[in-house]
């Protein structure tokens, strides 16, 4: 009796230890892990933008600001899915909580893509998506499993404006990847927020500010760092109206 007391005692131990472990092992796989998912992204938005054969129905910043409102409407959609599987109420999604979510939505995603995508946008590493990590996590999900036509009718009834959300966050890049190669650079976001007021070119410091969204500061910007930056633009971390896009307002 007490050699199985003690079993059932070191299990949890064992779990704890095997978790930490994994995690060690994935931490040293995660450049590899980030290398394949920007390739993987860089090559779907190339082929979005050879398929939309030059379709975009953005001219300017100024025209893609007029859309913050909309975009932001659907965006806080997502929280409240976010906050039902956020089981503990601590502000994150965990890896548990992650696949339980996906399964209820019915996202047909391997266990193995799951745990690559969840340490692809836990950008602070605690262990923890929070919620603009949850958003990014959605999309790219969105954008990689081809999930625009076969979207379930849960996710569906849960996120009605999640199909129109994702689709102009996605053209909102092509609109900034003059040259269709799947990631920005900064020569290109710079001419784009220029567009607006060709007389008027954005001082150095608001043109460093707003490139910020480079990351990893490599010179390029994937459509994950993208996604991070964006959704901070379209005001959805505050509640203040007047958020709209100051950063890349000349």
């Amino acid at each position: 009796m007490k050699d199985s007391q003690g079993t059932s005692e070191l299990c949890p131990i064992l779990k704890s230890f095997s978790n930490k472990v994994g995690v060690l092992f994935c931490c040293h796989s995660l450049p590899n892990i980030y290398k394949r998912l920007d390739t993987e992204l860089e090559r779907k938005m190339m082929e979005i933008k050879r398929n939309s054969l030059g379709n975009n129905r953005f001219r300017s910043i100024d025209s893609i600001i007029l859309k913050f409102p909309q975009i932001r409407d659907g965006l806080k959609e997502i929280r409240g899915v976010f906050e039902k599987f956020d089981e503990d109420s601590n502000g994150t999604v965990d890896h548990e909580e992650l696949k339980k979510c996906l399964q209820k939505l019915q996202f047909h995603v391997r266990e193995e893509d799951i745990d690559d995508l969840f340490y692809y946008c836990d950008m602070n590493e605690n262990e923890g998506i929070q919620f603009n990590e949850f958003i990014v996590l959605l999309c790219l999900i969105y954008l990689l499993k081809d999930c625009s036509s076969s979207f379930s009718t849960t996710l569906k009834m849960e996120l009605p404006q999640i199909d129109a959300t994702f689709n102009t966050i996605i053209e909102v890049f092509l609109f900034l990847d003059k040259n269709g190669e799947g990631k920005l650079k900064k020569k290109d976001v710079v001419k784009a927020l220029n567009e607006a007021s060709p007389r008027e070119k954005s001082p150095s410091y608001i043109t460093r500010d707003r490139f910020k969204m480079d990351l990893d500061r490599n010179g390029k910007i994937s459509f994950r760092e993208f996604l991070f930056a964006f959704i901070k633009w379209v005001g959805i971390d505050s509640d203040d109206d007047d958020d709209d896009g100051l950063e890349i307002q000349n």
